[in-house]
């Protein structure tokens, strides 16, 4: 009996020792993108970054955050009387990605919820609106790692806002009619 444990237990010793540890990554993404559809009237320039946690690069916890400059603006400049808008997010979300090869492949799927700010100036500036709601994203995309610390992410997201149903003291959300899609390309740094 004692024959056969020796060389299993030093086989399984060696195969714990020379594993590759398990990692945690952080990755930072800068990134520069286009807001379409919904309630926007043609593609406008967003830019932002986010911050992920990926646990052992399954599972992790991402904080984004964008602008979206003239989001709700016509082409022309003014709509209905909005000379300026923009729309700012910030969403903390939930990421499930599946690492392949080194240094790597990524892509992932994400989903979360957080804040959706608008901003509409009216050319008098007579009717201005600031409001904070709260907002859902979903979406996915992949990072492509060239070395160990740095990749390329491409990213496509939809937003959409959320709403009180009723006014009575129970909160009862339900899905909001502003929505836009966003999607981006940007540099993303492993650490």
């Amino acid at each position: 009996m004692f024959r056969f444990a020796l060389p299993a237990v030093s086989t399984s010793l060696l195969l714990v020792l020379t594993a590759a540890p398990a990692r945690a990554d952080w990755l930072i993404t800068p990134y520069l993108g286009s807001a379409f559809g919904g309630d926007t009237s043609s593609q406008h320039v967003t830019y932002g970054a986010s911050a992920a946690w990926m646990s052992h690069g399954i599972v992790g916890v991402e904080f984004d955050g964008s602008i979206a400059p003239d989001l709700l603006d016509e082409d022309d400049g003014v709509i209905l009387g909005i000379a300026d808008s923009n729309v700012t997010t910030l969403m903390g979300s939930f990421v499930i990605g599946a690492p392949f090869g080194q240094p790597g492949v990524r892509p992932y799927a994400v989903a979360g919820a957080g804040l959706i700010r608008s901003r509409v100036g009216d050319a008098g500036h007579i009717f201005d609106i600031d409001e904070n709601s709260f907002g859902i994203n979903v979406g996915g995309g992949v990072h492509v790692f060239v070395t160990d610390n740095f990749g390329i992410r491409g990213d496509v997201r939809y937003f959409r806002g959320v709403r009180d149903k009723n006014s009575s003291e129970d909160v009862v959300l339900e899905l909001g009619s502003f929505d836009f899609w966003r999607a981006s390309v940007g540099a993303t740094f492993r650490f």
